[in-house]
């Protein structure tokens, strides 16, 4: 299916390139043969510049197609995959328990395998309903005073005992007070995107540098280092991007539905700051950087 609309569109855009030159090549011949008919030659260079303008804009909207449905797809895929591998393995130790007599060690084990499944569902359900709510016009935030401080030190102990990472692979030392106004559950939610992507691109060995503090005396900037593959400068914008997912080999083996990132811009700007990422390449690792405006 997805072949069969991305053929359909470059034949498409084959056959409006072939149109502009064909025409191009009829107006020139036209006005070689009859330059002296100032009118007419007006004329024929507007409409042809209303036909060129008319392909182009069609191809531009056709290939922005060509990606949403490549998008659209990948997300699909993703999806489909982080929710139909927790159920199938909910269901087979529950099953097993049913029909197997397993002695105690193993029966806890089964029982914090199922929950950390049960979270991971959890999780990949709260991450698409968020998305929605934050795309929606109707959606308020619910902003109130509060320490951006407290906030991170709070996500990294999550993010520690969801990882299971000791102190050093996640390292964090609280600084001072950054009174900032803002929505909880957002905020938190964009920060622990941070940590969880950091975690699941690092790979085997995590070592993850956290750290928050106030930058040009106007904002409270949240920074999330991790010492992972890098991202190439060609995708540092594009990461932000809804289901786009970098590409490489850790990347292909990464689980996720595309909409982290996304997530965390989006909570950035609805609060008056930005979210961006920095890396000096492939094998340097990245950080990635969230600013709110300072409250007084």
């Amino acid at each position: 299916m997805v072949g069969t609309r991305r053929g359909k569109s470059t034949a498409f855009i084959v056959l409006g390139a072939a149109l502009v030159v064909i025409i191009i090549l009829l107006y020139v011949g036209w006005v070689i043969l009859n330059w002296r008919t100032g009118l007419l030659l007006f004329l024929g260079i507007l409409l042809l510049a209303l036909i060129v303008a008319g392909v182009v804009v069609n191809t531009v909207f056709l290939v922005r197609e060509i990606r949403r449905n490549e998008q659209h797809d990948a997300f699909i895929n993703a999806v489909t995959h982080e929710l139909k591998t927790p159920v199938a393995s909910i269901r087979l130790y529950v099953e097993t328990l049913q029909t197997r007599n397993v002695d105690e060690s193993k029966r806890s084990e089964f029982y914090r395998t199922i929950l950390a499944d049960s979270d991971r569902l959890l999780g990949t359900i709260e991450q698409i309903l968020r998305t929605s709510r934050l795309g929606s016009s109707a959606h308020r935030s619910n902003r109130a005073p509060m320490n951006l401080q407290q906030l991170v030190t709070e996500c990294v102990e999550r993010g520690r005992i969801l990882h299971h990472l000791s102190p050093e692979s996640l390292q964090y030392e609280p600084g001072p007070v950054l009174p900032i106004m803002g929505d909880y559950d957002e905020v938190r939610a964009a920060v622990s995107n941070l940590i969880d992507n950091a975690v699941k691109y690092s790979g085997n060995h995590v070592r993850i540098n956290v750290s928050a503090d106030v930058e040009d005396n106007r904002f409270a900037a949240v920074r999330v280092r991790d010492h992972g593959p890098g991202i190439a400068q060609a995708e540092l914008k594009r990461i932000f991007r809804r289901f786009y997912r970098t590409t490489g080999p850790l990347a292909a083996r990464v689980k996720g539905t595309g909409l982290g990132l996304f997530i965390v811009r989006t909570v950035a700007k609805k609060h008056g700051g930005r979210a961006w990422a920095e890396s000096e390449g492939a094998g340097h690792g990245s950080t990635f950087v969230l600013q709110f405006p300072i409250t007084i």
